[in-house]
Order: structure tokens, then C-alpha cells, then sequence
């Protein structure tokens, strides 16, 4: 799966030149200091971890939720074998407890787990830990038998794998790197959750994003939720349709919104409030409008009615709610559903809106 990248000079497109990357072990490198380049929101537990079958696993990441992470760079292996070893690594993953995932953790940190996840996740450490795990293959690129493995794994099986490529281009002596996905993650865990966890609630997870672009007073008082900086999130809104029912989560806090989407996604520029354009307003947060002639890096927002809203500071959560580090997601956990549904006082849904 390969990208194109172009530079704008002087009015015209310059395509910057593909090529390989000099040290494919830099990758790992990059990746252990930052998950979030394959766009996880996790935090890494070890690295070159042995199992039980003489094997080194890459990376070892450990989610919000808990669930462990296996990440494997192809390097000079064949295409088929990394498929093979890849779910070698899940079949040990699977049988980790939670007292060795700390044991392994602590090791490689040096410091207690609970301190490392409440320092990059802001929140307590869930109880139990690997009540899933997924499987993430890094390449530059897979060939076709390769890939038709993988989608048949996830796509037929609910096998929570997928392949993150990494691409490099020059051009005038500058180098840029760019990250895609073979599969739609969020769709990768959206079939894994249907073999796993409960039936869908009807009810809609969407993360806050609440930073220097986004400010909770400029959602509700325009009425919108937002996404934005690349097309890895924003692309996230497109499973929002008007009339589904959202609750939002703040980072670090709780849930602190509940309301119906009234509008699909648009463009920050086009969207349209009761007083007009939304970037006429006198927005608390101007950094909503960055880059907002680039659509591919723009900030996209979608409607929302507010039924219910709480400040940051007084968000409604409790030791183990639901959380996703995506932007959209079904909510499926029985203990958050309920716990919020009193909350933010709202009547179950009907039958109707429950699907398997």
C-alpha cells in the first residue's frame, strides 16, 4: 500500500521520490519512543520480549483497556513468515496474567506499572489486565498472498491483526515519512469486539480531543464534536449519522457529554451553527481553523444536540469505565452503559437499536 507525497512550489506539485529506508531497524527506534506514530494510544512494556517458544517479540504494548499489543517489524524476513510468526506471538500472548504482564513491565521501565499508565493515560490502571490482545505487523510493504492472510483473518475470523506501513520520500534533501493501514483499525476491533464482548448498546463512544484546537466551550455552545490533524482521525467522524446517540469521553477525566448527532461530518470552514459559519464565531479555542484550506489536515466536525454536559472537572466516570484511544467506537460495556445511563439520565434504548 503505497502513498504519494507532493510538495507545493511556486504553484505546481513537486512528487517527492519513494525509497527505502536506510535502517529499517531505526523503526523500532521510533516506535518504542512513540506508539503513537502507528497511531496507538499506548504505552510499551518490553521490547524484544522472549516467549515460551524461543521467539523475541519486537514490541510489547499495553493499551488503555488493558489489552496487550504484539508488534513485529518484518525486517529482512519472507512476507509469509512473519504472517506465521506474528500469530505464534498471539498464541503466547494469550496465556500472559496479569502478575507477569507487571513483572515484564516493571523490568523494562524500572518503575511500578501503575505509575507508567497513570503518567501516559492519565488514569488508573485497569484491574485485570489482557482481557484482549491484537497483533500488529510494521512493514514497508506485504506482498499479496500476505495481505489476503491478513484480511481473511480479520475479516472472516475477527482476528484483531493489521499491517501499519511506513513509507519514505525525498525530494531536495529533505525526508518525510508517512504511516497507513492495510485494514481500518477501528473496523479491525469492531469485528474482534462482536466474537469477544457484549452486544452493542445503540449507544456511540466518541473521544473529546480536548487540547490547544478543540475547547469544550466551543462544543457546546456551537453544538458539534470535532477531529482533525490528519485524515487518521478525522475519518473516524464518517461513522457518525444524524440521530445516533453519543456519549463523549474526556481524556483523563470521564465522560462529561451526552447528545444526538444532527448533522454528518463537514469541513470546520462549511459548518454551519444557528448564528452561522462556525469560524465566524468568537471562538474560545481560534486553533479550531488550523490548516483549514488543507483537507487533509483540517479540523471536521459533526452536529450535536446536548442532552446532558458536565464540566471536565466534574466528569462522571469510576475505576475501570469504558475508554477507547479511538475517536469513534460502540459502546458495548454493560457496567459503563449502565453507570452512565444514570449519570447523564437518560431511558434505555429501545430493542429496536440492538444489534449482535
Amino acid at each position: 500500500m503505497m502513498s504519494n507525497l507532493f510538495k507545493v512550489e511556486n504553484g505546481k506539485l513537486v512528487k517527492a521520490q519513494a525509497r527505502a529506508l536506510s535502517k529499517e531497524s531505526l523503526i523500532e527506534e521510533w516506535v518504542a519512543n512513540d506508539p503513537g506514530l502507528l497511531g496507538l494510544d499506548a504505552v510499551i512494556i518490553g521490547r524484544q520480549v522472549s516467549t515460551d517458544h524461543g521467539k523475541y517479540i519486537d514490541l510489547l504494548a499495553l493499551d488503555r483497556t488493558g489489552g496487550l499489543i504484539a508488534i513485529e517489524l518484518k525486517k529482512d524476513r519472507t512476507p509469509r513468515d512473519i504472517v506465521a510468526q506474528v500469530l505464534d506471538y498471539g498464541s503466547w500472548i494469550r496465556t500472559l496474567v496479569t502478575p507477569q504482564i507487571y513483572e515484564m513491565a516493571e523490568r523494562y521501565h524500572q518503575k511500578r506499572l501503575t505509575i507508567v499508565f497513570q503518567d501516559h493515560f492519565g488514569e488508573r490502571i485497569p484491574e485485570r489486565l489482557n482481557g484482549s490482545h491484537s497483533m500488529l505487523i510494521v512493514a514497508s510493504e506485504l506482498d499479496p498472498a500476505s495481505r489476503r492472510i491478513v484480511e481473511y483473518l480479520s475479516e472472516e475470523h475477527g482476528v484483531s491483526i493489521n499491517t501499519a506501513f511506513f513509507n519514505v520520500f525525498e525530494t531536495d534533501g529533505q525526508e518525510w515519512l508517512t504511516t497507513n493501514f492495510l485494514l481500518d483499525q477501528s473496523e479491525v476491533e469492531e469485528r474482534y469486539e462482536r466474537k469477544v464482548r457484549p452486544p452493542w448498546s445503540g449507544y456511540l463512544f466518541v473521544n473529546a480531543g480536548l487540547n490547544e484546537n478543540r475547547s469544550w466551550e466551543d462544543y457546546k455552545q456551537y453544538g458539534f464534536v470535532a477531529a482533525g490533524g490528519g485524515e487518521f482521525y478525522s475519518k473516524s467522524l464518517d461513522q457518525l449519522s444524524v440521530g445516533d446517540n453519543v456519549f463523549v469521553y474526556d481524556k483523563g477525566n470521564g465522560y462529561i457529554g451526552h447528545g444526538i448527532v444532527t448533522s454528518e461530518k463537514a469541513i470546520g470552514s462549511e459548518f454551519q451553527t444557528p448564528d452561522g459559519p462556525l469560524f465566524d464565531q468568537p471562538l474560545e479555542h481560534p486553533g479550531l481553523m488550523h490548516d483549514s484550506d488543507d483537507p487533509t489536515l483540517a479540523e471536521y466536525v459533526v452536529g450535536i444536540e446536548w442532552k446532558k454536559v458536565f464540566d471536565p472537572a466534574q466528569a462522571k466516570t469510576f475505576k475501570g469505565i469504558f475508554a477507547n484511544p479511538h475517536i469513534v467506537c460502540k459502546l458495548r460495556d454493560p457496567a459503563t452503559i449502565d453507570f452512565l445511563l444514570e449519570e447523564f439520565e437518560v431511558e434505555s434504548p429501545s430493542d429496536s437499536v440492538l444489534d449482535s
